[in-house]
């Protein structure tokens, strides 16, 4: 079946594609029995499917249903190297879903009913494997019309599938690259966002770094120069330690037994520096786990107090801690609920948000929330900031953080506070106070950082996660 010129409104990487049924289906052919799960590298792939129909069609997080030890049934049961083949199919049909979509339409001539979004799934793993994964073309066609065979859903259009999919294996050298060059890799409310915020040119950018796998960061306890030798990367202007792609688990590099280091982002790495010397203070790390900016406040002095809700998370933190060689006070608690014995010297609040920051790592984000999940939290990010104030002493620190790139949850939650909370004074960030984070300064003197920020020597090892950080002061 050839590119058909015809386009629909229908919103394709939603799963309305176009599509004419097949007159005749292998249905009930011996020959063609399709249910046989001995078939190598079926599982794999319907394990695929059946995990980007949760994210896509229920919004559930890509992380929680790779979990090896909680993850979806059907992702459990997948021996080690096809779970690795399923993330990898995954995270690139996520993170290219409007291309792929695109180009699959161009393929399809009617529409599916709007509850067909099997069919989808189906050609959209098997599109992510044909174009963008090291899967020859002739085993992700035959998998994907096995699989739509064995789902009565999908069986009357196994033909459509071999055809649509073949058609774009021959002409992808043709089609891919200028496919890229004129989409944008997210959802209309994920798009409209970034260019209300950072403006058009920007938000291309940012969605642009979004196509990239994330580079892999170490903050280390010293010595970055010997550290970036030893694990084969560069040490980034803020002092992180950068690779570019491990080649071995990060339980097996260098420095890990020793404690030397810990993974962590380079942007994640820099609103616990915003305190300043905080020698022999006690300070609140807050919503800590997993535990990087509580290293950081305990390697810089600090008496740590780590704040978390979650008895599960706070232990990895304490294992964490204690690989590091590290201690800290670990406190499991509702935030809102929280009463020490006596105020802190310094609260650092690293809160729950959107994390639309993630997208390299987690492309999964832009499916699985919504605007309203952004203004939920936003409010919820509201509510413990105003606690963490309560925390700290009069003339004590506080420092606002998330990793979203939504002025909401940001910028603007940030200007409301100070205007509506008396007793709390604005301490801006000012240029060269910390030498390497000038160009991150907005010019209100908070932190600002975004994937298309820090371009290197290729967008392989550029950038870092999308960061908001404001620091302000307790006057009464």
């Amino acid at each position: 079946m050839g590119p058909q010129p015809h386009r629909t409104a229908h919103d394709p990487a939603q799963g309305s594609v176009v599509v004419r049924p097949p007159r005749r289906s292998h249905q009930g052919n011996p020959q063609h029995k399709a249910d046989d799960e001995t078939v190598a590298g079926l599982a794999a792939r319907k394990a695929a499917a059946r995990l980007l129909a949760a994210v896509i069609d229920a919004r559930t997080p890509l992380d929680g249903l790779t979990d090896n030890e909680h993850g979806h049934s059907q992702y459990k049961a997948l021996d080690g190297r096809d779970r690795a083949l399923v993330r990898a199919i995954l995270v690139t049909a996520l993170r290219h879903r409007m291309t792929i979509a695109g180009l699959l339409a161009r393929r399809l001539e009617k529409p599916l009913p709007p509850n067909a979004t099997a069919l989808a799934h189906i050609l959209h793993v098997a599109a992510a494997q044909i174009l963008f994964l090291e899967v020859p073309d002739s085993a992700a066609v035959d998998l994907a019309v096995t699989h739509a065979k064995s789902d009565p859903r999908t069986a009357r259009f196994s033909g459509l599938v071999n055809g649509v999919l073949r058609s774009l294996a021959r002409a992808k050298e043709a089609e891919l690259a200028p496919a890229l060059a004129a989409t944008s890799e997210a959802p209309q409310w994920f798009s409209e966002r970034l260019i209300a915020a950072y403006g058009a040119e920007k938000a291309g950018a940012i969605l642009a770094a979004h196509r990239h796998e994330a580079p892999v960061d170490f903050t280390v306890k010293t010595d970055p120069a010997l550290w970036a030798e030893q694990l084969g990367g560069i040490v980034l202007p803020t002092g992180t330690v950068r690779v570019e792609k491990l080649t071995a688990n990060v339980v097996d590099l260098s420095g890990f037994a020793d404690g030397a280091w810990w993974v962590q982002d380079a942007a994640a790495s820099l609103p616990a520096r915003l305190f300043g010397d905080i020698r022999g203070q006690r300070v609140a790390d807050l919503c800590a786990a997993p535990g990087g900016k509580t290293a950081q406040l305990t390697l810089a002095g600090a008496r740590v107090t780590a704040v978390d809700t979650s008895k599960n998370r706070l232990a990895r933190l304490a294992q964490n801690l204690e690989r590091l060689g590290l201690n800290a006070e670990l406190a499991q608690a509702d935030l809102l609920d929280y009463q020490p014995a006596e105020p802190f010297d310094a609260v650092l609040l690293d809160a729950p948000c959107s994390s639309t920051g993630t997208v390299r790592r987690h492309p999964d984000v832009p499916w699985s929330k919504t605007m309203a999940d952004v203004e939920k939290l936003a409010a919820l990010q509201r509510k413990l900031l105003d606690r963490a104030v309560d925390l700290v002493r009069p003339g004590g620190r506080i420092v606002f953080s998330n990793c979203s790139l939504d002025p909401l949850e940001g910028e603007e939650l940030y200007r409301a506070f100070l205007a509506e909370t008396p007793g709390v004074t604005d301490d801006p960030i000012l240029p060269g106070e910390f030498a390497d984070l000038d160009r991150f300064l907005t010019p209100s003197g908070t932190l600002r950082t975004t994937p298309a920020d820090m371009a290197l020597a290729s967008p392989a090892i550029s950038g870092l996660d999308g960061f908001f950080a404001a620091r302000m002061r307790r006057v009464a």
